[in-house]
């Protein structure tokens, strides 16, 4: 992630700076690799009720940007205030990010929809795609209700979603009805 940080009208601390790189390490290890680019803007101003700061995030992430804005009289905790926001908007976006890809949840477990795009019945296994083309690896074991050798090509499914060693894959998959 590009970090930038800029003062308007103050100069910028070393321990500003240091709180700013510590709540980024912690943004990071929370949603890693979501935000490209971070801009920090600390802007002293005299002229708002809450105090004599104004901390300014801009977040650069995959089809978005994300702008947060805390006020203050104290600047470290203007930024801790700023950077949890930030951090709740992030998941907020994830959490949209993970309903459009599910589809629908069955039993509080991610439930989603596709095809059969491979089927190999001698080595056990196949794979699914959904409507937005990703990939689902699935193992014969998966199978609910049908045998591998009974699937075929563009048969539609619905599945569950695991975090395989390789990535995504299908922890069950039934036929669609």
């Amino acid at each position: 992630m590009e970090l930038q940080i800029e003062g308007r009208h103050v100069e910028i601390r070393k321990s500003w700076q240091d709180k700013i790189e510590l709540e980024k390490d912690r943004l990071v290890r929370h949603h890693p690799g979501l935000v490209h680019n971070l801009r920090v803007a600390i802007e002293s101003t005299n002229a708002h009720k809450e105090g004599g700061f104004e901390v300014r995030l801009i977040a650069t992430v995959p089809n978005d940007t994300i702008i947060v804005k805390r006020k203050g009289e104290e600047v470290k905790p203007t930024i801790v205030k700023a950077f949890d926001n930030l951090g709740l908007q992030l998941k907020e976006l994830q959490r949209k990010k993970r309903q459009t890809i599910k589809g629908h949840e069955t039993n509080g477990v991610s439930a989603a929809a596709g095809s059969i795009k491979t089927v190999s019945p001698a080595e056990s296994y196949g794979f699914i795609i959904t409507s937005d083309d990703r990939e689902f690896y699935f193992h014969e074991n998966a199978l609910k209700d049908i045998a591998i050798d009974k699937l075929n090509e563009g048969d539609a499914v619905t599945f569950g979603i695991t975090e395989g060693e390789k990535g995504p894959s299908a922890n069950w998959v039934k036929l669609a009805r």
